[in-house]
C-alpha cells in the first residue's frame, strides 16, 4: 500500500439507514470463516441500515468457500460474477459460471463456490432473510445475463431492464440489470419502500440519494434505504449499467 502521495480523501458518502456510497479505493479485507485464498469485502449489512448483506469477493487461484454460503433454513443467496469463471455449486447441480452468470440458491441450500482460473475471478455475492408467502417455495435459478434480452424501462428505449429471476410470489425478491446510454435519466425521482444494494458494472453518472446528486462511475457500490429519493443521469461516453437487488412481492410488515 506505502505511503500516502496526497492529502487523504474519500468520495465515499455514508448516510446510516439512508443511503451509501462506497467508492473502491476505500474498502478493505475481511476475513469470513470458510472462504480460502479469497479477498472479501463487506459492503451493506444491517449496521448500515440495510435488511441484507452484500460482499465484493476476488477469489484468487485456488479460492474456494469449502464451508459453503448460506444453507440455513430462513437464508437465501444470490451471487453474480463480475469477471472470471467459477465453479458454483446446490445441492446435487453444479453450474460453471463466467461473467455475467448467477446463482440463487433458496433458503435450506447452500452454495458452494470454486474459482476455476489461473488468476483472479471477482464476484457479487447476497444474502437476506427470505419472506416465506403460504407454501410458495423459491428454486435454485441460474443463468448469464448476456443471454436474457434488454427491455425497455417504462417505455423508454435509451433505458432498459434485465430480470435476473422469475417475476414469481415464490420470490420475495429479484435481482435486475439497469442500462443507460449516454444522456438518459430515470423517467422520474422514485421514492418506494424498497431497498437496493446496486454495483456499477460500467459507465458513470450522477445519482440522486436522498435529493442530493453524487457523481458515480464504474465500481462503485450503491445502498439506497427505504423513501430514499433515487434516480440517475448516465453521463460520460459508455453505457452506465449496474447490477442491484431489490425486495418484491411482499405486504409491508407491522
Amino acid at each position: 500500500m506505502g505511503y500516502p502521495t496526497d492529502l487523504l480523501s474519500s468520495r465515499s458518502i455514508i448516510k446510516h439507514g439512508k443511503y451509501a456510497l462506497i467508492a473502491p479505493e476505500g474498502l478493505v479485507n475481511n476475513v469470513v470463516p470458510g472462504f480460502e485464498n479469497c479477498s472479501i469485502s463487506i459492503l451493506a449489512t444491517p449496521k448500515l441500515g440495510a435488511s441484507f448483506v452484500d460482499y465484493l469477493v476476488t477469489m484468487h487461484q485456488g479460492g474456494v468457500n469449502k464451508d459453503g454460503f448460506g444453507g440455513q433454513e430462513h437464508i437465501e443467496t444470490f451471487v453474480y460474477v463480475l469477471e472470471g469463471e467459477v465453479k458454483a455449486s446446490a445441492g446435487d447441480k453444479t453450474y460453471t459460471l463466467t461473467s455475467g452468470g448467477y446463482l440463487y440458491c433458496p433458503p435450506g441450500m447452500t452454495m458452494f463456490l470454486e474459482n476455476l482460473k489461473d488468476g483472479d475471478s471477482r464476484l457479487f455475492l447476497y444474502k437476506q432473510k427470505h419472506k416465506p408467502l403460504k407454501d410458495l417455495k423459491p428454486w435454485v435459478v441460474s443463468g448469464n445475463s448476456n443471454d436474457i434480452p434488454e427491455v425497455d424501462y417504462d417505455g423508454m428505449t435509451d433505458m432498459r431492464i434485465q430480470d435476473l429471476l422469475p417475476k414469481e410470489l415464490a420470490f420475495d425478491m429479484n435481482f435486475h440489470i439497469l442500462t443507460f446510454d449516454p444522456g438518459a435519466c430515470h423517467p422520474f425521482i422514485e421514492t418506494h419502500v424498497q431497498e437496493h444494494g446496486a454495483y456499477l458494472l460500467s459507465g458513470e453518472g450522477i445519482y440522486n440519494l436522498d435529493n442530493e446528486w453524487i457523481p458515480v462511475k464504474k465500481g462503485d457500490y450503491i445502498f439506497m434505504g427505504p423513501y430514499v429519493q433515487q434516480a440517475c443521469y448516465a453521463v460520460g461516453r459508455e453505457k452506465l449499467a449496474y447490477v442491484y437487488s431489490k425486495d418484491c412481492n411482499r405486504d409491508a410488515d407491522l
